[in-house]
């Protein structure tokens, strides 16, 4: 593993596929430009509108959005997470995916998000992503890459759910992705502090894309993309408008945290 720049791409995606990815293309070649190497984009990057639409068009989506994701990597000669994109499976329903592509168009992870998001907000908004969304089956992938560490892969609401990280942690992850969508009633008193309690507990750099903005009737996204080091400091915050946070993923820093606090060895109950 070496140092290099990451970046957590900040969107706000809409019911357009096109517009989506054309929007994708824009901060993911800002991100290069800034020569980042490990690029992420979030939750809903290609489709963010009505469940009913994202059923009717899920098919399309899944093979736009794969067939750029593939793209963009080899054309940019980047690794890039798409964060999460609907792909249809035989029930009716689609599952959450997230998916990992190498720079020469590989496919390295593929992730079905297994925690879906059905809630009753105070705000008097009700989501109920199980409606749709079959949830996955399978613990989240890990995939281990000897020049950006071993990564790991996650979901959004996954992040409430510690026991999925300790997961990845014991596979060794060493970077967790979190992209998401989170709403905007529960980002602004849970998305920060999430993240950084899964990077403290894991000793892991966190690597957190986001929506952000209005998206459609009521949807509403917090954003605030992060990447997180090892000790929980934001190294970088997109903030509210899209755009990109970028940082270093820095070997020598995860080694320090983990020698000063070693708490992955002494677990009890593992």
């Amino acid at each position: 593993m070496k140092s290099y720049l990451a970046a957590a791409i900040q969107m706000t995606s809409l019911p357009d596929v096109e517009k989506n990815l054309a929007q994708a293309e824009e901060l993911i070649d800002l991100a290069v430009r800034q020569g980042a190497e490990l690029v992420s984009l979030p939750e809903n990057f290609s489709f963010l509108g009505m469940e009913d639409e994202k059923i009717a068009q899920a098919s399309a989506i899944a093979l736009e959005t794969e067939k750029f994701l593939k793209t963009m990597a080899q054309r940019f000669q980047v690794t890039l997470l798409g964060g999460g994109f609907p792909v249809p499976v035989d029930s009716g329903k689609v599952y959450n995916t997230a998916l990992l592509i190498d720079p020469s168009g590989q496919e390295l992870a593929r992730y079905q998000k297994v925690h879906l998001f059905d809630v009753n907000l105070p705000d008097g908004i009700t989501y109920r992503e199980s409606t749709t969304v079959q949830a996955g089956s399978q613990l989240p992938p890990v995939y281990p890459s000897a020049n950006l560490g071993t990564l790991g892969l996650s979901v959004c609401y996954d992040v409430r759910f510690p026991e999925l990280y300790r997961h990845l942690a014991h596979k060794g992850a060493d970077i967790i992705f979190v992209p998401a969508a989170f709403t905007a009633y529960t980002g602004k008193d849970h998305w920060q502090i999430l993240l950084q309690a899964r990077a403290i507990e894991n000793t892991c750099y966190v690597i957190a894309p986001a929506q952000t903005g209005r998206h459609y009737a009521l949807r509403q996204t917090h954003g605030h993309a992060m990447i997180i080091d090892p000790w929980g400091v934001i190294l970088a915050d997109a903030g509210d408008a899209p755009g990109v946070a970028i940082a270093e993923i820095n070997p020598a820093r995860l080694e320090q945290v983990r020698r000063q606090m070693p708490s992955l060895q002494h677990r009890v109950f593992v």
